[in-house]
Parts: structure tokens; C-alpha cells; sequence
């Protein structure tokens, strides 16, 4: 049906579309016969399904990246669509417009996208999440206006206010569409950075006063997300930065700077590529740090996962969990149960 319905689709402005199709999805949240109905079509359930990372437990590995919702407000309506987690944002800490627009182009000839948001959100105050079935990361970036030298504040800040509706934090230090805030990733910041974040997260963990309720002073997961642009020393850089100061996973990768596997006119489009462009470049980056960490540090795979084969490929080079953003936009929202039975034929395989 989504292969019938995506030509009319295409012809919308791709914000348009979103913008549509995420009221449509907030509101089956909120109307019980709509959210059974959701789940009934697309949930897989089964306990082989499960997983556990960063000590969280999901009923599946396959999650919604962020980006698809910035304000948190169609959690509950996504999770019916069988996801085990979503990650919401990403978030600053003052509502943000982004970049100009036109902002966001397909790449129908390559399945990509090219997007030069700037992390537009109505700011972190406007978070108010109803949850789902599925585990729900809050993913925290620096404001546009933010100079690097003060961005660990802006981090620090952001943690203290949305880590008592997160599941797991993941630190975005690698969006190609914020003016040097990919600079986070060398040694001379995101080492400093990461220590401040954990530090703020430790003290939450341990509160001084009895008052504080129980989920308050959970110990929340830190994740950081990277980008697939990174050399091999700089991934050695990142990771010595996560050992040293008890972050406990990655997310790998972000969108690309790079313009390998588009048409031509594409090229000098501003902004980050996601989708089948991304594939092998992700996949070889999570394998990467999978063999680096002899597999102790949990992995998030993300870019381009397209169809089941490239989650599982995700999976096998190191990932314990997968998610999808891109691949949802040329395959509708029948991936993640496409993916998930493929899961659940592979464990009855083994």
C-alpha cells in the first residue's frame, strides 16, 4: 500500500509531509481504538525479541532515530508501530528555529536525504512525553548561539532537565548543521565534555537529600552519537574520551558530509546525507569501534538501514541495537515489523 501511496507523497514538500504524518501519528495516540488498532498491524511481540543494553531492557532492537520527533509529542502514537525505543529531539535548551528553508531534499535516485536542519525544537521546556510500549532516549544538542567553549553547560543543563523522562541521554555532538559543533568530537573538547556530563549524572544518581523520588535518582545512560566523517584516529580519540569518563554506549553513525553515491546536481546541497548513500560507511564505522572495544561498549547502529538485510548487518558487525529514519521515508512504516520478523526468523534459525 505505502509503494502505491509514496509518488503522491513525494510530490509534497518533505517538511509538509512530516508535519502531516506526525499530527496523524500524535493523534492516533491519544485515540485508544486507533493506537490498538496500530498495534495490532505492526507490533511483533516475542521474548526472543528482547534485548538489554546500557543496563535497559527493550522488547526489540529496532528503534526510531532521532530527528523524527523533536518535541517529543507523538511518542505514544510511534511506539504502536512496533519500535523498542524512540529517540526524541534533538533538544536545546532555548526553542530554536533552525536553518532557512528549503531545508530538507530527497535523493529518490540514491533512496537518500539530504537535510540541513540546525536542530529546529521548541526547546526543552516544551518536553512532554506520553509514553508507549517502547523505551524512550532523549537525544540533547548544543543551542546554534551556544560558543563552542561554553557547550558543556548547555549539555549539562539539558541532562539535569530531561534526564528524569529518558531511558538513556544520547549526547549529539555531531550534526553536520550546527556551525562547528562537530569540532565537540576532537580531543580538546569532547574529552572535558563527557566528564562534566557524567559527573552531572553521578551526583543525580546519588542524591544528598532523601526527598528526591526513585526515578530522580536513577543512574541514566549516556550515550554519544558520531559522526561517519571521523578518521580512524579520531574514532581512537572519541572512544578513549567515553573509557575515560563512563559514558556507557555510542550511537554511530550520524548523517554524512560526504556526497559519495548522489547525482551530481546533488552535490553542493548544504547539509548532512542519511539513507542507502550511509549504508557500508555506518556499518564499517560500527564494526570499527565493535573490534577497538572487543564488544564491551554497547553500540547504536544508525544510517541507512533500508531493509531487514541491513539491520541484520548492523547486528552482526557489532550493534545491539538498530535504528531507522531514512528507511521509513522510502519504505513506510511496515519496516520495523519487516525487520523485526526477519529477526525473529534468524533466531529460529540459529
Amino acid at each position: 500500500m505505502y509503494n502505491t501511496i509514496r509518488p503522491l507523497l513525494f510530490r509534497l514538500d518533505p517538511e509538509v509531509i512530516h508535519k502531516i504524518t506526525l499530527l496523524l501519528i500524535k493523534s492516533a495516540g491519544i485515540l485508544p481504538p486507533i493506537y490498538e488498532l496500530l498495534r495490532t498491524i505492526f507490533e511483533v511481540n516475542d521474548p526472543r525479541l528482547q534485548v538489554e543494553a546500557f543496563d535497559v531492557k527493550f522488547r526489540n532492537p529496532i528503534g526510531l532515530a532521532a530527528g523524527y520527533d523533536k518535541d517529543g509529542v507523538a511518542v505514544r502514537g510511534l511506539s504502536a508501530l512496533g519500535f523498542g525505543h524512540i529517540e526524541v529531539g534533538t533538544v536545546t535548551r532555548q526553542r530554536q528555529a533552525g536553518n532557512p528553508k528549503p531545508r530538507v531534499q530527497r535523493v529518490i535516485e540514491s533512496q537518500g536525504v539530504i537535510n540541513s536542519m540546525g536542530f529546529p525544537n521548541s526547546g526543552v521546556d516544551a518536553l512532554k512525553i506520553q509514553r508507549g510500549a517502547a523505551q524512550v532516549g532523549i537525544n540533547i544538542g548544543k543551542s546554534k548561539n551556544t560558543p563552542l567553549e561554553q557547550a558543556a553547560e548547555d549539555y549539562v543543563e539539558l541532562f539535569k532537565r530531561v534526564h528524569r523522562d529518558a531511558d538513556y541521554v544520547a549526547v549529539n555532538i555531531s550534526s553536520p548543521n550546527t556551525l562547528n559543533l562537530r569540532q565537540l568530537q576532537a580531543r580538546d573538547f569532547v574529552e572535558g565534555l563527557l566528564k562534566e556530563i557524567t559527573l552531572v549524572r553521578n551526583e543525580l544518581a546519588h542524591p544528598s537529600t532523601s526527598l528526591r523520588s526513585v526515578r530522580d535518582a536513577r543512574r541514566v545512560p549516556v550515550l554519544v552519537k558520531i559522526a561517519p566523517d571521523l578518521t580512524e584516529a579520531e574514532i581512537d580519540d572519541v572512544l578513549g574520551a567515553i573509557e575515560l569518563s563512563g559514558v556507557d554506549g555510542i550511537i554511530a553513525t550520524n548523517t554524512t558530509i560526504s556526497r559519495e553515491g548522489v547525482p551530481m546536481q546533488y552535490r553542493n546541497l548544504k547539509g548532512g546525507l542519511s539513507g542507502r548513500p550511509l549504508t557500508q560507511r555506518s556499518t564499517a564505522v560500527i564494526n570499527d569501534i565493535a573490534r577497538k572495544t572487543q564488544g564491551r561498549l554497547p553500540i547504536i547502529g544508525v544510517g541507512g538501514v533500508m531493509n531487514p538485510l541491513d539491520a541484520i548487518a548492523k547486528l552482526e558487525a557489532g550493534a545491539t541495537l538498530v535504528q531507522v529514519y531514512t528507511g521509513l521515508v522510502y519504505a513506510g512504516p511496515s519496516l520495523v515489523k519487516r525487520i523485526n520478523r526477519a529477526l525473529l526468523g534468524r533466531a529460529l534459525n540459529v
